[in-house]
Formats: C-alpha cells, structure tokens, sequence
C-alpha cells in the first residue's frame, strides 16, 4: 500500500507542476498583452498632448496678432480706418486680418450723444485642418474733435 500511495503523490506533483507551468505561459502571454495595450494607450495620449499644445500655439499667435493690432490703432494720432485687411504669416499659415470701424453712437441715460467714440471690430480668420477658423475683438477708441 506505501508504494501505491507514494506514486500516486508523486504522479499528482507532476500533474500539478505541468499545469502550474501552463498557466504560467498564459499568464505571461495576458501581461504581455495588457502591456502593449498600455504602451498604445500612452502613445495616443502622447500624440493627443502634442496636438493640444500645437494648436494652443497657433492660438496664441493670433491672440497676439489681434492684441498688437488694437494696440497700434489705439497709440495711433486720429480715427481707426473704417475699413482694413492684412494678411499676416504666423508660421502656422496666412491669417487674414479685418479691421472694421465706426461711430460707437452711444447715448447716456438723459439721452445726450456721446460724440467722438468709435467701435472698432478686429477679426481673424484662418484655416485650420480645411476647416476656416475665426476669433474677434471688440473695442471703443475715443478721438475728441
């Protein structure tokens, strides 16, 4: 009876050492796999911040465009042009500068006109990715006359 015993334990280790090593195969080849899924995930998002941080540059290069622009019609003697365009290289495409100007015609509350103030609208426009884009400023520039 000790020898039947014996072998069945020993037959029953093997049995267990065989399926221990098959499973470790499956769990290698499950790690591998959740690993290159990671490693794919972290590239798109990789790819996604680099997108963000393109086009936040470009924006700020018109933001920039715009302010330098109301910061020459205000420091400039007379009225603003009522109407103006550049094009102007941002080194992320042409943009198309619009200036637009006129009378604010604002009035008080007792009705009295407020002479010598002028809106000036200032518009970007420029493509991006084949879709048009487009940001715009509003501000009053007052010439006493």
């Amino acid at each position: 009876m000790r020898r039947d015993n014996s072998l069945q334990i020993r037959n029953s280790k093997f049995e267990t050492r065989n399926r221990v090593g098959g499973f470790a195969l499956y769990e290698v080849l499950i790690g591998v796999a959740i690993f290159a899924l990671g490693v794919l995930a972290l590239g798109r998002a990789v790819e996604n911040c680099l997108n963000a941080s393109t086009l936040n540059a470009e924006e700020e290069a018109v933001r920039q465009m715009l302010s330098n622009r109301m910061a020459e019609i205000q420091a400039a003697p007379g009225l603003p042009d009522r109407g103006k365009e550049f094009k102007i290289n941002s080194g992320y495409g042409v943009v198309k500068l619009v200036q637009k100007s006129g009378p604010a015609e604002l009035v008080e509350p007792n009705n009295t006109r407020l002479n010598g103030i002028n809106l000036v609208t200032l518009t970007a426009q420029w493509e991006r990715g084949g879709s048009s884009q487009s940001k715009q400023i509003k501000f009053y520039v007052y010439r006493p006359g």
